[in-house]
């Protein structure tokens, strides 16, 4: 194994310097190379993709915190992940010939849907009103999600083990097919967190006072949920369920630049995309040359946090 490449073959910073780069620009030699191939067909876009992904969810953690005025809140309320995780677990199941972009759908879909029975039965985005109908709305329906998504895997053994590695969150399988189905999805999303982070300052202050301000907190919540699913749901479809990432990022960047969601966006789509690129490069290294899925190792460093976190706010 190379020294901190994690990996049976010799892989040279020089030639992840080269994977950077156009073909034309490198030799036919190097081009052909073993460690080349690896670094610019399997480590690259693995890394991209993990990027994303950090970066998509801490953007979803930050609105998501932001229409609740609930610091404790993350995706996973809205249901989105247990949704996308079912639509994903019926089509590699039941219809494992659809390939990727046929499962990335079927997990987006399963999201979207998830989502609008969620918003239907427990939301009120009336002003003034709290939100406890909307997270035990999602978390019923997650509840219900994850129970068909297991009776899918029970039924259906010879998928099993791919879909659990999945629901685990793992970067294993991430290749240039996956960063092409999710960069458009987080670019627009991300685009549109953004935008709407001043209006998050706002609803940080009541509705009363947004309204006072010629806002409509109803429209901003519901375009700050949508912005959600489609960032999570995206991110599901492609490396599985991720925990933590959208709860733990946003105070970590509140730390650094306070509760401005101008800075605090930006910060915590970096903070996410370092986060998730860092635990996954540690899913190689803890039992080489096995791989630790990158959702177990973040769940691990998220659940003592939001203990403490709740411990807290008590």
């Amino acid at each position: 194994m190379s020294l901190f490449s994690f990996s049976a073959f010799s892989l040279s910073p020089r030639l992840s310097l080269l994977a950077l780069l156009p073909s034309h620009f490198v030799d036919d030699a190097t081009l052909s190379d073993i460690g080349f191939r690896i670094v610019s067909d399997i480590r690259l876009p693995r890394a991209l993709v993990a990027a994303l992904s950090g970066s998509a969810l801490a953007a979803a953690g930050v609105i998501m915190q932001g229409i609740t005025n609930n610091p404790l809140a993350s995706p996973s309320v809205l249901g989105i992940s247990a949704g996308a995780a079912l639509g994903m677990a019926f089509v590699s199941t039941l219809a494992p010939w659809m390939g990727l972009f046929g499962t990335n759908t079927a997990a987006l879909m399963g999201g979207g849907i998830v989502w609008a029975v969620v918003m239907l039965l427990g939301s009120s985005w009336r002003s003034g009103s709290d939100h406890s109908k909307l997270v035990l709305a999602g978390v019923a329906i997650s509840a219900l999600c994850a129970a068909l998504t297991k009776a899918m895997v029970i039924l259906e053994e010879d998928q099993a083990t791919g879909v659990f590695i999945w629901l685990a969150g793992s970067f294993a399988d991430a290749r240039w097919p996956a960063w092409f189905h999710l960069w458009p999805w987080v670019l627009c999303g991300s685009i549109g967190a953004i935008l709407i982070s001043a209006k998050l300052n706002v609803l940080q202050l009541g509705d009363d006072y947004a309204i006072n301000l010629g806002m409509s907190p109803t429209r901003y919540k519901i375009v700050g949920s949508v912005l959600v699913l489609v960032l999570v749901a995206s991110v599901v479809s492609t490396a599985g369920s991720l925990g933590f990432v959208g709860l733990l990022v946003p105070h970590m960047a509140r730390l650094l630049v306070g509760i401005d969601h101008r800075k605090l966006m930006p910060l915590s789509m970096l903070i996410g995309a370092c986060l998730v690129v860092g635990a996954d490069i540690l899913s190689r290294a803890i039992v080489f040359p096995m791989e630790t899925p990158a959702g177990a190792l973040l769940a691990l460093i998220g659940a003592p946090f939001f203990i403490y976190l709740v411990k807290r706010s008590s």
